[in-house]
């Protein structure tokens, strides 16, 4: 918490990894921001403690978003932390206690078609040395790179899967507990997310539905297909894969991916 917001009230004492609520009815919801149902509610004083922390909606400046034991979000300007920083681990980081699932390889494949391959090094328009499939070197040799250069498709296909990762990380934080996704209906997101960014994906309506309690593939059929346009026009690149992803999430599977089992 910023100290200078909470000068004027009375001291609270952090007892056993539990911090107090500040406000005097607080609610602790399904997700990190306003939109997300209201799942309980936390009095003046009360203590909660926190299984993480995770940027969210921002509330009288205040980003971060507190997990706590009792599974839903509260805005940590409503928690006295004692600072505006972590105090438990990040949502979804694999240094917390559950990391997001990694895809499956019909997302990989899915992703690795659209995004096309280029087995050499090569300069970007953006003039940043690329290789693979769309990997962004740390340097013009890409000595990052684990795999020999010139890459084969099936080294690029395992390099694209470590790119993946932010991708399923941001999904993965941004769906609530009570999300129940297979691994197809997961993968066409991670695939979205990937393509258009994460900001957008957790800005969309799409997310907001389905924390909601929105059937996912009448969901991801619905609205996947709104994320066509480029520069105001509708790109048929754009097309070919929403359908693509859109397959992929009705495609049927015994393999779970959300919520994430720790």
């Amino acid at each position: 918490m910023k100290l200078t917001v909470l000068a004027g009230l009375a001291p609270f004492v952090v007892l056993g990894g539990a911090y107090p609520i500040i406000g005097d009815v607080v609610n602790c919801r399904s997700g990190p921001g306003t939109s997300y149902d209201v799942k309980r509610t936390y009095k003046e004083g009360q203590d909660v403690k926190l299984t993480c922390q995770t940027p969210g909606e921002v509330i009288n400046g205040v980003k971060l978003w507190d997990k706590t034991t009792d599974g839903c979000y509260v805005s940590d300007y409503y928690v006295k932390t004692g600072t505006s920083d972590y105090v438990a681990s990040k949502c979804g980081s694999s240094s917390g206690s559950c990391a997001a699932p990694r895809s499956n390889q019909a997302t990989v494949d899915l992703i690795s078609e659209f995004e096309g391959f280029r087995a050499s090094v090569y300069t970007d328009p953006t003039g940043n040395p690329t290789v693979g499939y769309g990997h962004l070197c740390s340097n013009s040799k890409c000595s990052d790179v684990k795999y020999s250069i010139p890459l084969s498709k099936t080294d690029g296909k395992k390099l694209l899967a470590d790119d993946m990762r932010p991708k399923e990380d941001c999904i993965t934080k941004m769906t609530s507990d009570e999300v129940t996704l297979n691994l197809n209906q997961y993968g066409a997101l991670v695939s979205w997310a990937f393509n258009m960014g994460c900001g957008a994906a957790e800005d969309s309506s799409l997310i907001k539905r389905l924390n909601k309690g929105e059937n996912p593939n009448a969901l991801i059929t619905d609205e996947l297909p709104k994320w066509v346009h480029g520069g105001g026009e509708v790109l048929p690149g754009l097309v070919r894969r929403r359908d693509a992803e859109v397959a992929l999430a009705k495609t049927a599977t015994t393999a779970k991916a959300l919520p994430v089992k720790c």
